[in-house]
């Protein structure tokens, strides 16, 4: 199971992504910023969300190397709660997809095809 503990603080990720792996699944942690414009508001300024977007896929291989469709995403709200929901997900994904992350092993086989 992965821990709050085991995540590195908001100011590390206001800065760079983390990249940990448990048990058979690599994940990767970022901040992103998207503008939005509020119908509303009749200035019609921009407002920039920040959110934690969270990726998870199996062993071994890397982010880059991983290809698209074996990766799953979730958004989170980039402050200190959006990391333990992150989190908590994470640990959803090791339960949901365990068969997934047990395999994980197998696929250095693999390695020559990617």
């Amino acid at each position: 199971m992965i821990k709050r503990e085991d995540i590195l603080s908001m100011e590390y990720l206001k800065k760079t992504e983390y990249t940990g792996s448990h048990q058979g699944m690599r994940y990767r942690m970022e901040k992103t910023e998207t503008e939005v414009v509020d119908e509303a508001d009749e200035n019609k300024e921009p407002k920039v969300i920040k959110e934690l977007l969270v990726t998870v896929w199996p062993e071994p291989f890397n982010y880059i190397t991983t290809p698209e469709e074996k990766k799953s995403r979730k958004k989170f709200s980039f402050d200190e709660d959006g990391i333990v929901d992150a989190i908590a997900w994470m640990n959803d994904q090791l339960f949901e997809k365990k068969e997934q992350w047990d395999s994980a092993p197998k696929n250095w086989d693999t390695y020559d095809k990617m």
